[in-house]
């Protein structure tokens, strides 16, 4: 194809859209430059076309495929996936949003061992390229996956002013060090380390944040995290000038567990980050998915609890949800189950949950389900024992309140089960029940 672009003097900058091309290469792209009486050419080489994904957050999204489990066998199997192309943005802040990036840790490449396994929180995303990966071997064809993400950082920090006006965040207080270790400024990576990409065309993005807000602005993220997705989804959309879609999907990982006794806000931010549904997509959250990963606990993890080794995992449950939300594949799981009914049968002293899909119940726990006791104007979270079940039916015991039962939460704790042993599974897919709270509007005995 053959394309012409005019540029305005004085500018050091042009652009050009190419025709729609089917996945495939590689190719060679020809930049030529007719300016007076000199004549310029670039070439680029061993170009592919298909799908970029973008993948941003914190240090579990930054992890290397060297800190993995089974790390050695993920590392000497590059050549499979040669047809992945791999970048890795610098870390970087800025104060206003910059139009290119300053640096780049690893520009376009094919993926060695070297460059997916260069020390510890450096140059690739082990998540990022694990998911690639899946992908790849689904859809048979190129996919480019950038990694932009810095350990330690509050949502705060990738979100432009505009989003975070949106939401009331004006001006930051004190910063917990404890679980902000990195940036915390108001946009900083956003100016430096996502606005910059603003021209690219992606078919999506996959996010894993959330540690370090546990203690800082929590209460905010179910309105700071959807507004980040629309932020990200109008600016890109408009700087790629339309190809990239409104609405691109986005997906992301729950929060995973951390050996951690105190109330660190980690339930609370496993619920905010689905906007409070408990699940995606929602009508606050379109066109999203997301991994559920607190079965995903790492005791021994050499980096510290808070970042599971287990990214194979993670990035098979975010396949699932792209191949379900962003490539439209019918009949396919790729979340686990939640209740759509929940009824008290106060006489038999038993509440029971119908899931709207089937369950899997792997062990019977007597704390994970919590139900609100209230009495005298006074309510407190009492264990409901998981009692008998069926293939979507779930009876627990609440005769130990005397009270009025107000609500129902599951797996509402920092550790809510050991390693890929929580009780509630889907029960082909291996999909874990995502955690809830609801309430229990229906009182009437026997009902």
């Amino acid at each position: 194809m053959k394309k012409v672009t005019s540029v305005k003097a004085p500018s050091d900058t042009w652009i050009v859209v190419l025709d729609p091309m089917k996945p495939g290469g590689p190719f060679e792209v020809m930049a030529q430059q007719t300016w007076g009486l000199m004549n310029l050419t670039l070439k680029v080489h061993d170009v592919l076309f298909g799908d970029v994904w973008l993948c941003s957050g914190q240090s579990n999204m930054q992890m290397t495929v060297l800190q993995i489990f089974n790390a050695t066998r993920e590392l000497s199997n590059t050549a499979a996936y040669q047809s992945v192309r791999i970048l890795s943005v610098s870390l970087a802040e800025a104060k206003e949003e910059l139009m290119d990036l300053d640096m780049v840790d690893l520009q376009w490449s094919k993926p060695t061992k070297e460059n997916l396994g260069n020390g510890y929180f450096t140059y690739m995303s082990a998540v990022c390229w694990l998911f690639g990966c899946y992908l790849h071997d689904t859809l048979q064809y190129p996919i480019g996956l950038i990694s932009s993400s810095w350990g330690g950082t509050p949502i705060e920090a990738w979100s432009s002013e505009r989003s975070l006006k949106a939401c009331g965040v004006l001006t930051e207080g004190p910063v917990p060090y404890d679980s902000v270790s990195g940036p915390s400024e108001n946009s900083v990576l956003w100016n430096a380390m996502i606005h910059p990409l603003q021209n690219m065309t992606l078919k999506g993005v996959v996010w894993y944040q959330g540690e370090a807000n546990t203690q800082y602005n929590k209460d905010l993220y179910n309105c700071t995290f959807p507004a980040l997705i629309d932020d990200w989804r109008q600016t890109f959309h408009r700087g790629s000038q339309g190809q990239t879609e409104r609405f691109f999907p986005f997906g992301f990982v729950q929060l995973s567990s951390y050996l951690e006794n105190a109330d660190d806000g980690f339930p609370q931010i496993r619920w905010h980050q689905t906007a409070d549904f408990g699940f995606v997509p929602n009508v606050k959250m379109p066109n999203t998915f997301m991994a559920v990963a607190m079965d995903l606990c790492d005791r021994d993890s050499p980096f510290g609890s808070i970042h599971p080794r287990d990214k194979q995992t993670v990035a098979y449950r975010l396949h699932l949800g792209a191949r379900a939300v962003a490539y439209g594949e019918k009949n396919l799981t790729f979340q686990g189950p939640l209740p759509e009914k929940i009824e008290l049968l106060a006489d038999k002293g038993l509440l029971k949950l119908t899931y709207y899909q089937g369950i899997q119940v792997q062990r019977q726990d007597k704390k994970i389900f919590e139900i609100s006791c209230c009495s005298d104007r006074q309510c407190e979270w009492l264990p409901a024992p998981m009692g008998n079940f069926s293939s979507q039916i779930l009876s627990l015991a609440v005769n130990s309140c005397l009270g009025t039962v107000a609500a129902l939460r599951y797996a509402w704790t920092t550790w809510p089960c050991e390693y890929k042993q929580c009780p509630l599974y889907h029960p082909c897919s291996a999909l874990p029940a995502p955690p809830f709270v609801a309430f229990i509007t229906d009182q009437a005995p026997g009902h």
